[in-house]
């Protein structure tokens, strides 16, 4: 039967990955990848030789019908992105929701998603919170943290590591130096990396720091 299937894979360690995703990614007629290169070492390892198809950022527009065309026709294609779940901060919303337009199944499948492990490991209030992904660069960005401040709950950010304490002293300016935060990096890997204090004390501590790495930023609600 035709089928999208949005399948996670591991954002580190190669372990995490399901049994069922595995098994979806053989059974798959074509498996659509964010960077082939990247995905090749993750299907070799698991012995995986189903053909895969780049379907990123800067193709997805142009490739889309075709695609949406050989679902239809009666192909089941896997959804992958580079790492972690798609369409979170990654490709893929827009292909699921074509594939939505023209009644085509889909299927999700649970996984790997970077802010989740960091949002529980941060030992900060998560019963209610905000997944906010990258915030704008520029434009929007002042706008965005002043609705931001407004709230009363635990907020979860994605930033790179370049960024990472130009957004700290933003926080700080906008939220309170004293609000507490919790920087996750390199999640699952060998150099995981989880740090937590107040906003003051991680500007503190990263600014004398060579930061690499993926990065998932927590941040408390109001004292």
């Amino acid at each position: 039967m035709s089928r999208l299937f949005i399948v996670p894979t591991p954002i580190g360690n190669l372990e995490d990955i399901t049994l069922r995703a595995i098994r979806i990614l053989k059974e798959a007629d074509i498996i659509l990848a964010e960077d082939t290169r990247t995905s090749s070492k993750l299907l070799k390892h698991y012995g995986i030789d189903t053909k895969m198809q780049a379907f990123h950022l800067y193709n997805e527009h142009k490739s889309l019908q075709g695609i949406v065309d050989r679902i239809l026709s009666g192909s089941k294609a896997a959804l992958i992105s580079d790492a972690g779940t798609p369409g979170i901060s990654d490709p893929g919303f827009i292909l699921i929701r074509e594939c939505i337009k023209n009644n085509i199944e889909i299927e999700c499948l649970p996984g790997a998603t970077a802010f989740v492990p960091a949002l529980v490991n941060s030992g900060l209030p998560i019963d209610r919170f905000t997944f906010e992904g990258f915030l704008p660069h520029k434009k929007g960005r002042k706008t965005r943290l002043e609705t931001l401040a407004a709230l009363d709950h635990t907020l979860v950010f994605y930033e790179s590591p370049h960024r990472l304490v130009k957004t700290l002293e933003h926080f700080a300016a906008y939220f309170g130096a004293e609000r507490r935060v919790s920087v996750s990096r390199e999640l699952t890997k060998i150099y995981e990396e989880t740090v937590r204090g107040t906003l003051a004390e991680l500007i503190g501590f990263y600014r004398t720091k060579i930061i690499k790495g993926e990065i998932v930023i927590v941040v408390g609600n109001k004292d």
